[in-house]
């Protein structure tokens, strides 16, 4: 079975990763623009009828901004907790509100089946109303989405130990955070336990605990003014090779653009 993972865009911007087969496909979060979705689908080929789900991480606005269209214009049903979905019942972005008739819910840590997909949340540190990362198995491989946490506890460190592919923030630089123009208080925000991942934790948990499978990272939700990726990608290379970890040999590592999509990766 052949296995397409697209990031559609990947910061404060807005957030939406692709997963999918020939036949089906699911969306994890849709927080940028419909019109910006509707064109990287047609850029790449890829067709909107196949999407047979939408899994919602929390309810911030650039994660949620497209949810309402894709289920009341292309009747593709939106998975979240129940908290997740009544912030984004309550959420001012929601130009366009999710009707009942596509709201699915789901809870923490049980597990379900969508065509080939078997999904499973699991509770993240962040200050959303309610915040999950999803665990994906599909054909016998693991792809675990954290796309925004304040830091890495016992249970997100369970789910990053089993992915074969793995999208894991990587949000600030603490030089350039602190060094920055935002005022303390969104410093503190940021950096506090339901904040962001700065770059150096997230690679230092994996050089400490190192995936055994993993053949894929993806830095995700990188800052505008905080990070950049080619500082993200040095840190955690840097990180990595003084475990003896070596990019490019034991693990891919690709720092994912804010605005812009990173073309299809396929896997057999």
């Amino acid at each position: 079975m052949k296995i397409k993972f697209l990031s559609l865009g990947s910061g404060s911007s807005g957030n939406c990763y692709y997963l999918g087969t020939d036949n089906y496909a699911i969306l994890i979060d849709a927080g940028i623009g419909i019109r910006s979705i509707k064109k990287t689908f047609k850029d790449f080929a890829l067709n909107l009828d196949k999407v047979r789900a939408v899994f919602v991480t929390h309810d911030h606005a650039d994660h949620i901004k497209a949810v309402g269209h894709l289920a009341g214009k292309h009747n593709i049903p939106i998975y979240a907790t129940p908290e997740v979905h009544k912030g984004i019942n309550k959420s001012y972005c929601m130009t366009e509100k999710l009707d009942g008739q596509h709201t699915r819910y789901i809870h923490k840590e049980e597990t379900i089946q969508i065509e080939d997909f078997s999904i499973t949340c699991f509770e993240v540190p962040h200050d959303g109303t309610d915040n999950v990362g999803y665990s994906v198995d599909i054909d016998g491989k693991n792809f675990t989405f954290l796309t925004d946490i304040g830091h890495i506890t016992e249970t997100a460190a369970r789910y990053i130990a089993k992915a074969n592919y793995l999208i894991l923030e990587a949000n600030y630089d603490e030089a350039m955070l602190q060094m920055g123009p935002y005022p303390q208080h969104l410093k503190a925000r940021i950096a506090g336990p339901n904040g962001h991942m700065c770059t150096r934790d997230m690679a230092e948990h994996l050089a400490d605990h190192f995936p055994p499978a993993l053949k894929h990272l993806w830095l995700c939700h990188l800052s505008k003014d905080n990070n950049h990726p080619e500082l993200a990608l040095k840190t955690v290379e840097m990180i990595l090779r003084d475990r003896n970890i070596l990019p490019g040999k034991d693990v891919e590592i690709t720092a994912l653009k804010r605005t812009i999509p990173t073309g299809i990766y396929e896997f057999d």
